[in-house]
C-alpha cells in the first residue's frame, strides 16, 4: 500500500528501509520488497538501480520465490544494456536456479537474446545448449517454456525443432489436461511453418480427437489437417464426421479453414472433402459457421477446376432450404456467373427458378438477375428463360418486377440483333457499364427535359467530374462497413510483394550474411515516370543492415545501359556505412532490371534524406535490333535522381493489437513520452493520414476514421526494430484553418524508441 502512493520524492527517504528488506531473512518480507522494486522502476528507475548488489543477493535465496522476483526484478534493471543482460543470462545458465518459475524466466530471457542475434549461423550455442537442457528438467513447466521457446526462434531448423517436438508428444499422452492442451497448441503453431517436423507426432493427436476437453480435440485436428498426408485423408474425415456434431460452431469454423487449407493441398481429394463441407452445411449451425463453409466451398471451386459442378450441385442443394438471405444470394450470383459454363447447364435453372417462387424478395431479385445470365449466355436456353421471366412480371415486389421487365427487352434485342443505347445487351447484362452510373443519370434527365427524336445513346454520355466526385463519395459511403475487410486486403497484397521481394533476396548469395528480414517499405519514385530512367526503389530492413533495391528501367530505345549502380551519398547521414552494391550488369530498352546497395548500420536508427545518383555506361544501339556495334565501347555517364527518405517508418512493422486498451495499461507509463506539435495541414483527415504514415503504425480498433468536430484521435500499435512492442495515441484538434495541434504519447518496453519515435515526428 505504501509503494502505491510512493512518489520520486519520497522514494528516497525510505530507500533504505527498501534495501534493507530485499536481503532480510524472512522470504516473505525478501520477496515482497522485490516486487516493490518492480514497480517502483515505473517511478524513479535510477534509484532502484542502485540496488543491483541487494537484488544479486537475493537471486542467491533458497526460496523460490524471493529467487524468481530478483530475477525479475534485475532484469528490469538491466534491460537497457543489451549486453549486461547477456552477461547476465550467460552467467546463470550456468547455475541451475532452485526456482521452476525462475528458471522459466530465465529461458524466456535466454530466447529474448537469441532472437536478437542476426542468424542462425551466428546464434549463440551456449544459450541454445541450455534451453536444450531444460527439456530434461524435472518440471513440466520448465520442460514445456523450453520447448515452447526453442519452437518459436526465429530461422529454426527441423533438426533444432526435433527435441522439442519430441518432449512435445510425450506431453500429449499426459494425464494432465492443461500439459496435453499446451503440447497440442504449440504443434498447431510449429506445423504452420515446419508440417513435416510435426508428422511423427500424428499418431499420438489422433488418439485426442476423442479427448473429453474439446478444445484440445479441436486443436488435433486442425494440426493433423495441416500435417496429414493424401493417404490419410480418409481415415481422418472418418473420425472428425463424428466429432463436428459435438463441438460449438466457433471450434467447426476453425475445422473448416484447416479443411480448405487440405483441400487445395491435396486437390485430388476435393470430391471426399467437399462431400464432408455438403453433408455438414445441411445441418444445424449459425450464421458465421455456414458462412465459413461457403466460402470454402467456393474457394475450392476457384481454384480446382475438376471440383467447379460439384460444387455447384452441392450450393444448389444448399439453398433449396436456406435461412440466410446473405447466402443465397452470394450462391445466386456465383451460379449465373459459373453455371453457363458447364457441361450441363440446364440443370441449374430449376434450382433458381425455385428461388423465385419460394423465397423473399431480395433471393427472388438476385434470381431473376441469374436466369437472365443462362438466357444471355446459351441461345438453346433463351426461349425457356423468356417464359420464367414473364411469369415474373407479376411479382409483388417492384425490384423484382423492373428487373424481369429489363431482363426480357434486353433478351428481345439479342434476338432481334438490335443495340440497346449503343451498347450490346449482352454486354449491358454481364459486363460493368463503360461510364459512370451517375453520368447516365444526368443524361437521361437531360433527355427528357429536352426530348430528340434521336433514342440515348452511351456513346454521348459526357463525365462530369462532379458527378464521378459524387459517385465515389456514395460508393465509398455505401462501402463503409467494408473498410476493414478491404484494408486487410490491401494489406495482404502489400506484404506479398514484399514477401516476394524478400523471397528473391533469400536466394541471393550475396545478401543470406544479413539474416531475416524485418520489414519492407513500398515502393518509392526516385525518378518521375516518363523520364529517361524510371527508377524506384524498395527499403529492406534487417537487424544490423539496410538493403536499398533499386527497380530500373531505360526508356530510351537507342541506348543500352551496362554496369547500372545507383550511388548513394551518405556524408549528412550518420551512423550509415556502405557495405556493397551489386549492379546491373545490362539494362537494354524497355526491359527492367534490378540492383542492390546494401548500407550497414554502424550506430543508432539512422534517418534522414539519401542523395542518389544513377551510374551506368552507355553504349548507342539501333533501335531495330537493340544490338550495339562490335567496337562501341560505350562511356560513362551518370544521371541525378530523387532523395530517397529513410524515415522511422522504415524501421517499424505494422502489428495490430486486439484489445488496444487492455495493451496500453499492460505496458505501463514507465517508458512514456508525451510531445506536443502543430502542424501545417488544413484538416484533420490530412493530418491524421499523414502521422500515420509517417509512423508507419497499425490503426487499431478502426480508430482512424476522423470524427466530425473540432477534435480527433487514433491508436496506434506496431514493433520497433529489435522486436520492441510500441504502442501510441495521437490526439489532434484543430488550432486555425492552416495548422492541426497534435499532442502524441508513446509507450514501450524501451525509453530510447519511445523518444525516438516521439520525436521523429519533428
Amino acid at each position: 500500500a505504501i509503494i502505491a502512493r510512493t512518489d520520486p520524492t519520497m522514494l528516497a527517504q525510505i530507500e533504505r528501509h527498501l534495501k534493507q528488506a530485499l536481503v532480510d531473512r524472512n522470504c516473505f518480507v525478501a520477496a515482497s520488497a522485490l516486487v516493490a522494486g518492480i514497480h517502483l522502476m515505473h517511478v524513479n528507475g535510477e534509484v532502484v538501480r542502485r540496488w543491483v548488489n541487494e537484488v544479486q543477493t537475493a537471486l542467491t535465496s533458497d526460496n523460490p520465490s524471493v529467487q524468481y522476483h530478483a530475477l525479475a526484478l534485475l532484469h528490469q534493471i538491466k534491460r537497457q544494456d543489451r549486453l549486461a543482460v547477456s552477461k547476465v543470462v550467460a552467467s546463470l545458465t550456468r547455475t541451475p536456479l532452485k526456482s521452476p518459475l525462475a528458471q522459466c524466466l530465465l529461458i524466456r530471457f535466454a530466447k529474448k537474446v537469441i532472437e536478437e542475434e542476426s542468424s542462425a549461423d551466428t546464434r549463440d550455442r551456449a544459450l541454445f545448449d541450455f534451453l536444450e537442457a531444460s527439456l530434461r528438467h524435472k518440471s513440466d513447466t520448465v520442460i514445456y517454456e523450453a520447448a515452447t521457446a526453442i519452437c518459436s526462434l526465429p530461422n529454426v531448423t527441423q533438426r533444432e525443432l526435433s527435441p522439442s517436438v519430441t518432449v512435445l508428444q510425450l506431453f500429449l499422452c499426459s494425464p494432465k489436461p492443461c500439459c496435453r492442451f499446451s503440447a497440442v497448441r504449440t504443434l498447431n503453431k510449429v506445423a504452420m511453418a515446419h508440417p513435416l517436423a510435426v508428422t511423427p507426432c500424428n499418431m499420438d493427436m489422433e488418439g485426442l480427437i476423442n479427448d473429453s476437453n474439446r478444445s484440445i480435440a479441436t486443436l488435433a485436428i486442425t494440426t493433423l489437417l495441416k500435417t496429414g498426408s493424401e493417404s490419410g485423408v480418409e481415415r481422418l474425415m472418418k473420425q472428425i464426421t463424428s466429432f463436428m456434431s459435438e463441438i460449438a460452431d466457433d471450434f467447426k469454423i476453425v475445422v473448416v479453414d484447416a479443411i480448405r487449407a487440405m483441400c487445395l493441398k491435396f486437390p485430388q481429394k476435393h470430391r471426399l472433402l467437399m462431400t464432408f463441407l455438403s453433408n455438414v452445411l445441411r445441418e444445424e449451425g449459425g450464421f458465421a459457421y455456414k458462412k465459413a463453409i461457403v466460402d470454402t466451398l467456393l474457394s475450392i471451386i476457384a481454384r480446382v477446376a475438376e471440383a467447379k459442378e460439384a460444387g455447384l450441385s452441392h450450393l444448389c442443394e444448399f439453398i433449396e432450404d436456406c435461412e440466410f438471405t446473405l447466402l443465397s444470394t452470394q450462391i445466386l450470383h456465383l451460379l449465373g456467373s459459373e453455371g453457363p459454363t458447364t457441361s450441363d447447364p440446364s440443370k441449374y435453372i430449376r434450382f433458381i427458378y425455385n428461388r423465385v417462387v419460394l423465397e423473399n424478395a431480395t433471393v427472388r431479385a438476385s434470381a431473376v438477375s441469374a436466369l437472365a445470365k443462362f438466357g444471355v449466355s446459351i441461345g438453346s436456353l433463351r426461349p425457356s428463360v423468356i417464359v420464367l421471366l414473364q411469369r415474373c412480371l407479376y411479382d409483388n415486389d417492384d425490384e423484382v418486377r423492373d428487373r424481369a421487365i429489363f431482363f426480357l427487352a434486353m433478351l428481345k434485342s439479342l434476338e432481334a440483333g438490335a443495340d440497346v443505347a449503343g451498347m450490346s445487351p449482352k454486354g449491358l447484362i454481364l459486363d460493368p457499364l463503360p461510364v459512370p452510373l451517375a453520368a447516365i443519370e444526368a443524361h437521361c434527365r437531360n433527355f427528357m427535359a429536352e426530348p430528340s427524336e434521336r433514342p440515348p445513346n452511351v456513346n454521348e454520355v459526357t463525365v462530369d467530374p462532379e458527378l464521378l466526385q459524387r459517385e465515389r463519395k456514395a460508393a465509398a459511403a455505401a462501402s463503409k462497413r467494408d473498410e476493414r475487410a478491404a484494408a486487410k486486403e490491401s494489406s495482404a497484397r502489400t506484404e506479398s510483394a514484399a514477401d516476394a521481394d524478400a523471397d528473391l533476396l533469400s536466394r541471393m548469395p550475396q545478401f543470406l550474411h544479413l539474416g531475416a528480414r524485418f520489414t519492407s517499405s513500398k515502393r518509392a519514385a526516385l525518378s518521375e515516370t516518363g523520364t529517361e530512367y524510371e527508377v524506384f526503389c524498395v527499403k529492406h530492413v534487417y537487424a544490423a543492415h539496410v538493403l536499398l533495391q533499386f527497380h530500373l528501367n531505360n526508356t530510351l530505345e537507342d541506348q543500352l545501359l551496362e554496369n547500372v549502380t545507383v550511388a548513394v551519398d551518405l556524408s549528412a547521414t550518420p551512423g550509415l556505412v556502405a557495405e556493397s552494391e551489386l549492379p546491373c550488369a545490362t539494362l537494354p530498352f524497355g526491359t527492367p532490371g534490378v540492383a542492390f546497395t546494401c548500407l550497414r548500420r554502424a550506430e543508432g536508427v539512422p534517418v534522414g534524406s539519401l542523395p542518389c545518383t544513377l551510374k551506368f555506361t552507355v553504349k548507342d544501339v539501333d533501335p531495330s535490333t537493340g544490338v550495339p556495334e562490335p567496337d562501341e565501347q560505350g562511356y560513362p555517364d551518370e544521371y541525378n535522381l530523387e532523395e530517397l527518405e529513410l524515415a522511422a517508418a522504415d524501421f517499424m512493422r505494422r502489428v495490430p493489437v486486439v484489445d488496444f486498451r487492455t495493451a496500453w495499461e499492460t505496458m505501463g507509463a514507465g517508458c512514456e513520452v508525451v510531445e506536443t506539435f502543430s502542424l501545417s495541414y488544413n484538416s484533420l483527415k490530412a493530418a491524421m493520414d499523414a502521422v500515420i504514415d509517417f509512423l508507419g503504425m497499425q490503426v487499431c480498433e478502426n480508430s482512424g476514421a476522423t470524427a466530425e468536430g473540432a477534435r480527433a484521435t487514433t491508436t496506434l500499435s506496431g514493433v520497433f526494430l529489435g522486436g520492441v512492442q510500441v504502442f501510441a495515441i495521437v490526439n489532434l484538434r484543430t488550432d486555425s484553418p492552416t495548422h492541426v495541434g497534435m499532442r502524441l504519447t508513446v509507450r514501450s518496453s524501451d525509453a530510447n524508441v519511445s523518444q525516438f519515435v516521439a520525436s521523429s515526428v519533428a
